[in-house]
């Protein structure tokens, strides 16, 4: 039995060392160059490319690209764009080698997971086609 509750409790700090937050260099490194397409509950919920700088182009499904860039703060990784000069705070993890992030606020947190990557550009379908 001992060995049993042993196993558990180095499965679960096992999970919790896999599951931590990235810092912003980490992220940083990941990103950086890729295009991620995240889905939520299952289904697609936006595309975002990373660009040097820690600049971004964001796209929900079927909308327009939105220009902006990321920065660190207090562990969250947040994003401003120029729509919209209201932060947008997530935290991110890498999870079985993909990314998962969930929104920081005061509602219950959106959960997103990377479903796709590419090098290729964002196909962007407004205002800011090729910027």
């Amino acid at each position: 039995m001992r060995a049993v509750i042993l196993s558990f409790a180095l499965f679960v700090a096992t999970t919790a060392q896999a599951q931590t937050t990235m810092t912003g260099k980490e992220f940083e490194a990941y990103a950086t160059g890729k295009t991620l397409t995240y889905a939520s509950n299952g289904q697609v919920y936006g595309v975002e490319q990373y660009l040097p700088n820690r600049r971004v182009r964001w796209a929900f499904v079927d909308d327009t690209c939105r220009i902006g860039h990321w920065y660190e703060d207090a562990g969250e990784i947040c994003f401003v764009y120029e729509h919209d000069a209201t932060p947008q705070c997530w935290t991110f993890q890498l999870q079985g080698g993909k990314l998962m992030a969930r929104f920081v606020s005061d509602l219950p947190g959106t959960e997103l997971k990377e479903v796709e990557q590419t090098t290729n550009p964002l196909a962007c379908t407004g205002p800011d086609v090729g910027v």
